[in-house]
């Protein structure tokens, strides 16, 4: 049997990039792709792959709420997740996700097929920073991969993290009820819930929220 694998990522020629450098390996086959994190959770669903490969910083659905969603589905996917920064806050989210493995995109060509090896053989794949802040949630809470969590006051139900990108990318609230099934009345009260629970006053408030949390993320031009 081949050893299944799933590639989400927004941009194609770095899709294909990954693509390639699997299905060069013996016995690994690509049964899906997927350019956004919705098209990315459906598909999952529906193809069951092995492990599933996420880019971070998806439209629609980023690649950390996919990550949960799809964990929440199936608890045993293997998910390695791909960004393009390893900032403290952005390893401590994909910890709490529960991604198996993490990997910067600048090193995805020399060492995606190690990363997918590892999950494919159920062990971990992260770059030495994320190690050492495992290792550190170890020393601090007693338990390998504790990650301090964020604090409640104003945490968001998967729903309204959602809700949050979609708005922050720029849709209307009749879009979002329509990529998600809603009423426009209830996409409004979630809205509106949303808003009050984080105590923001404006669009741009909510923009900047999002981009802080890594709900969406802003790419820097090249210079």
């Amino acid at each position: 049997m081949s050893f299944r694998i799933f590639v989400a990522d927004d941009h194609e020629v770095v899709r294909r990039g990954l693509c390639a450098l699997l299905q060069a390996q013996p016995d690994w086959e690509v049964c899906g792709e997927a350019a956004d994190g919705r098209e990315a959770l459906d598909r999952v669903q529906k193809l069951k792959p092995d492990v599933v490969i996420l880019d971070i910083g998806m439209p629609s659905l980023n690649g950390l709420e996919a990550t949960r969603q799809i964990l929440k589905i199936n608890p045993q996917t293997r998910i390695l997740i791909l960004t393009l920064h390893d900032s403290d806050q952005v390893v401590r989210e994909v910890l709490n996700a529960g991604a198996r493995g993490f990997l910067l995109k600048s090193d995805a060509a020399r060492d995606l097929v190690a990363a997918v090896d590892a999950l494919r053989h159920d062990k971990t794949y992260f770059t030495s920073k994320v190690a050492a802040m495992v290792l550190e949630g170890f020393l601090k809470n007693g338990a390998p991969g504790s990650v301090t969590p964020p604090p409640t006051r104003g945490r968001l139900t998967p729903r309204e993290r959602e809700i949050v990108q979609l708005l922050a990318e720029g849709k209307s609230t009749k879009e979002v009820a329509v990529a998600l099934g809603l009423s426009v009345k209830t996409a409004e009260t979630h809205r509106s819930n949303i808003m009050r629970k984080l105590e923001l006053h404006s669009v741009s408030d909510l923009v900047l929220y999002a981009v802080r949390n890594n709900i969406v993320h802003v790419v820097q031009p090249s210079l």
